[in-house]
């Protein structure tokens, strides 16, 4: 039974133990779908993150000090507790931050191939072994671990993209201090309380609940090596610059985007429609790789739109834990606002609004759910060459602008690129030169061809460009943000000899 069941406010996990901190300060989970307190949580201060650094700090050397298997072994237990409480945990996901009960489950399914990737990465071969130029002589690459990570994590992915940062990190041999997000701490509870149950060493996995303060000071922290950051841009390029500062400190920031889709006049419209509704609507638009922009050649963009449009004014929006929902409330009543504020401004800038459920019918409000942060699609058509805020800021919701090109696919791309964003796109045509120049010029760090602008399998890097990023905090190229290379080379002849022809003749005065 989790501890969460308590009326107690529920706690930090630090060295081992569950602690209530330095604060006496609470704060609330609350379900967006019906606006209820689930569970009340002490609220970290910088004390707290300054006890779990220090017990991170001091187990470091005695855990890279095992081997990678062995620190694999505690992440199998986790690997099998996820499996067997997908459905459970799943639902809690989905109470907490409010998106559809298969997108819940699929949430604890990705965390455990994260785990499962990580934990099996401990066995494969490591390092690189390169030719010299000098026959007697071997080089190769070693990898070490930096030490310190800090987990900075947001509440849309809220088991998935904890063990996105420290699954890894843990393997390759660091210690972990997490700062979950301040909308899913029971999500977070969970995990800790799995870290626990797996026997993992005191101190090697520490997890401080809390809001912004709690995250700058595991970022301010001479003691962290490594910040792994997933969130907004605005909080991604503060954490960027301040490691920046830091000689030594490594940041791999994951953020926003005013993500893409470009569907070319070669495009299959079934597959254009389908995978543009998931793009737009999945997760109610609160994916960092979501589409707000549909960027449609002339020659289909009529037919598209009313397609298009036909699903978004019906498409379901209910409880979450319902099987037929397809989208389920805004994470808070502050987030809904927001999108609210940007379809208004939207309409105050002269858009064509296609779309607009900004306020849903009370029908269509589940009963019970009066609560809950509700809200609906909001489709417009916009000029592409018009300087709009509306199709240039990341709004984190249902907000879908439609922009119509012609032209060739050179004159789409244009478009998609034309955003100081670059996490993510994804191009729709049956013509694999339009794809191959979508693959070859598109500014994103995550593309897709003939599927929605979402998802990514663990085992490959997830990250953008340009204001979307400055690393990747997930599959295999996070090891390149906990890991140091060093590059050996070993002499194997009693002669030193050089490469580039450099001379190793040593002579004195008496030559």
């Amino acid at each position: 039974m989790s501890q969460q069941a308590t009326d107690q406010p529920n706690r930090h996990y630090i060295n081992g133990e569950w602690t209530e901190g330095e604060s006496v300060e609470t704060f609330e989970s609350e379900n967006p779908a019906t606006g209820e307190t689930l569970r009340t949580f002490h609220r970290g201060t910088e004390a707290d993150v300054d006890d779990a650094l220090e017990a991170a700090d001091s187990v470091q050397e005695e855990w890279r000090a095992l081997s990678y298997i062995d620190r694999a072994e505690y992440l199998w237990d986790i690997y099998h507790d996820l499996r067997e409480r997908t459905g459970e945990l799943g639902e809690i996901v989905t109470k907490e931050c409010g998106k559809e009960i298969s997108e819940g489950k699929a949430d604890v399914v990705e965390a455990a191939h994260m785990v499962e990737w990580a934990a099996g990465n401990a066995r494969h071969p490591h390092g690189d072994v390169v030719p010299s130029e000098i026959a007697s002589k071997d080089a190769y690459m070693r990898r070490k671990p930096r030490g310190v990570v800090g987990c900075i994590t947001p509440w849309n992915f809220p088991v998935a993209i904890p063990f996105w940062h420290m699954a890894v990190a843990l393997v390759e041999g660091n210690t972990v201090v997490w700062k979950p997000a301040e909308q899913t701490p029971w999500c977070a509870e969970i995990v800790a309380e799995m870290f626990e149950a797996s026997g993992i060493p005191d101190g090697v996995f520490n997890m401080v609940q809390g809001f912004g303060d709690a995250g700058a000071a595991i970022v301010d922290d001479p003691r962290v090596d490594s910040v792994l950051f997933t969130g907004s841009a605005e909080v991604g390029q503060q954490v960027a610059q301040t490691v920046a500062e830091q000689p030594g400190k490594l940041a791999a920031c994951e953020m926003g985007g005013k993500n893409g889709v470009v569907i070319s006049d070669e495009a299959d419209l079934d597959t254009a429609v389908h995978s543009a509704v998931m793009s737009s609507f999945k997760t109610t638009g609160q994916r960092c790789v979501s589409s707000e922009r549909l960027i449609i050649h002339e020659d289909v963009y009529d037919e598209f739109t009313e397609r298009f449009i036909e699903i978004a004014e019906n498409i379901a929006v209910g409880d979450p834990l319902a099987e037929d929902t397809f989208m389920g409330p805004l994470v808070e009543e502050e987030h809904r606002e927001k999108v609210l504020e940007y379809n208004e401004l939207a309409r105050n800038e002269g858009v064509n609004v296609l779309v607009d459920r900004d306020e849903l019918d009370d029908e269509e409000i589940p009963d019970g759910h009066d609560d809950g942060h509700w809200i609906g699609p909001f489709v417009y058509e916009a000029d592409p060459d018009a300087d709009l805020r509306c199709t240039q800021e990341e709004v984190f919701g249902p907000h879908i602008g439609l922009m119509k090109y012609s032209g060739d696919i050179e004159d789409g791309v244009e478009i998609h690129n034309d955003t100081d964003y670059g996490l993510a796109g994804a191009i729709i045509s049956e013509n694999y030169r339009e794809i191959n120049y979508y693959r070859d010029n598109a500014e994103v760090g995550l593309a897709y061809g003939n599927l929605p602008c979402i998802g990514a399998e663990v085992h490959l890097p997830f990250g953008g460009v340009d204001k979307s990023g400055n690393g990747y905090p997930s599959g295999r190229e996070v090891i390149e943000a906990v890991t140091e290379r060093t590059a050996w080379t070993l002499n194997n002849s009693k002669d030193i000899e050089m490469a580039q022809g450099l001379s190793a003749d040593i002579t004195t005065e008496d030559d």
